[in-house]
């Protein structure tokens, strides 16, 4: 089947990636580039409306100027809530949403409400806004709030703040209802956070003025889709089609996705094939999950088809586009045509993340090039970057994958006396190659160290291993 996603339509061709074109400039650099930093710009929030004068992007950028002098002017010996009384004569409702989202992006989202427990709110941000003249109790505080506390995983919290909402005399609508479901998913148990988002989803459908919109059934989509719950994917997206209410890219992207993560491609075409009936054009997502489900099932022929098709549109590839590519090339060895992508990625004038080396490492790794992945690894410690744990635990990964447990343990031994800190992944990680080898001396130090550095491992932690050495066991019995 060829797939049509030109900006009209999305042609496939058989164009074979070795012949692709460039669309950006080309870069001279090494080829081992060192990561560049994230941007940290700051994004606006939703404010109130604001009077005439002056321009919007105007306004947007005298509040951020006035949050980041807030966030410079408090520490330990000066509360932020004392640096708001100092600048109470021009601080309003739209500076404090801003502060809210910076607050929760810095790791100090307790300054929001400052404190352990909802009784002792009287010195907090929260009720010193709420003090304040110009304050008027609404749903956008509380849904802003709410979203903050769930990003933190403070879902208890979050519904602290719907039942003063309630308190307060503010009736709740479908973005409140949107943020607490949102709040719940970002909770570890998955499998509960899922029922209780469904839960409220129910309870919307019969409320007036808490209908579900098209957020609600893209937060739920893409939830049930990173689950790999495609029944529950398919049911929401009927009861969509039963509403009131339009599909847009997010949602056809969300369906796509489960199917895709699934394997069931004709089913991911079919709703492609959907999309575009309704006049509704791929984004760069829809290109990527394509290029992803594709080159899981190792048809490279049409996933090499639509990386053109992606070339040829208004849209721009993307890291996570290269990632999918050198990933599934290396589970399927074919190391050139990854080495290529790689290659291509860097002339477009892409500076490969630390992702993009783990997927290199990896891909060398499924290859059995162990030397090639060992020299992307020193390349990235002598470079200077903080080389994070999950660098670390590819290169592991490799030498295990490769029958190399004593370099393994080797690597692991030198890591601990370098700025490399492993965590629980990588002592688990070591745990299960090291058992389905049946390598009891390296068991018996990683163990020592597990204790050494306060590791308790869990009750899941011990069945993967178990796992791991009963197929060991069965394949030696065989």
């Amino acid at each position: 089947m060829l797939l049509n996603l030109s900006p009209c339509s999305l042609q496939l061709s058989s164009t074979p990636i070795s012949t692709l074109k460039s669309t950006r400039p080309t870069s001279s650099g090494p080829q081992l580039c060192l990561p560049r930093k994230p941007n940290s710009g700051t994004v606006g929030a939703p404010t109130r409306p604001r009077r005439k004068t002056g321009s919007t992007a105007e306004k947007r950028s005298e509040t951020e100027e006035l949050v980041r002098v807030l966030l410079r002017n408090f520490d330990d010996k000066r509360p932020l809530v004392s640096t708001l009384s100092k600048y109470v004569k021009v601080v309003r409702v739209e500076h404090c949403f801003l502060l809210f989202e910076e607050l929760g992006k810095s790791d100090k989202w307790l300054q929001c409400l400052e404190v352990s427990t909802p009784l002792s709110l009287s010195h907090t941000v929260y009720r010193w806004m709420q003090k304040q003249r110009w304050y008027i109790a609404d749903n956008g505080v509380y849904s802003k709030l709410i979203s903050v506390m769930g990003k933190k995983g403070q879902t208890r919290m979050a519904m602290w703040l719907f039942s003063e909402m309630r308190n307060s005399g503010c009736r709740p609508d479908t973005s409140v209802y949107n943020a607490l479901i949102t709040a719940h998913l970002h909770s570890r148990d998955k499998s509960r956070a899922l029922d209780k988002a469904i839960g409220y989803f129910d309870k919307m459908k019969g409320m007036e003025k808490c209908r579900p919109n098209i957020v609600t059934y893209n937060i739920l989509l893409r939830a049930f889709a990173q689950a790999r719950n495609v029944d529950k994917v398919v049911t929401l997206f009927k009861d969509l089609d039963e509403s009131i209410v339009s599909p847009d890219i997010f949602t056809f992207n969300g369906v796509m996705d489960a199917y895709g993560k699934n394997g069931m491609i004709r089913e991911m075409e079919s709703v492609l094939s959907r999309m575009k009936s309704n006049q509704c054009k791929p984004d760069v997502i829809t290109f990527n999950l394509l290029i992803d489900a594709y080159g899981k099932k190792q048809e490279f022929e049409k996933m090499e088809q639509v990386f053109e098709s992606l070339l040829r549109s208004k849209e721009k590839p993307t890291l996570p586009t290269f990632n999918s590519m050198i990933t599934n090339y290396g589970k399927a060895r074919l190391r050139e045509k990854a080495e290529l992508v790689f290659k291509r990625m860097n002339e477009m004038g892409y500076t490969p993340s630390f992702i993009t080396y783990e997927c290199m490492i990896m891909m060398y790794g499924y290859c059995d090039c162990v030397s090639k992945a060992r020299g992307i690894f020193d390349g990235i410690m002598a470079s200077g970057q903080e080389t994070r744990v999950s660098t670390l635990n590819a290169m592991l990964d490799v030498y295990c994958m490769n029958g190399l447990q004593i370099e393994a343990d080797t690597l692991f031994e030198s890591s601990r006396n370098t700025r490399v800190s492993s965590d629980s992944s990588t002592y688990k990680l070591l745990y299960k190659a090291y058992t389905k080898a049946n390598m009891k001396e390296l068991l018996k130090k990683l163990l020592a160290h597990m204790d050494k550095d306060g590791v308790i491992p869990n009750k899941r932690f011990f069945l993967d291993a178990l796992g791991a050495f009963g197929s060991s066991t069965a394949t030696k019995v065989g």
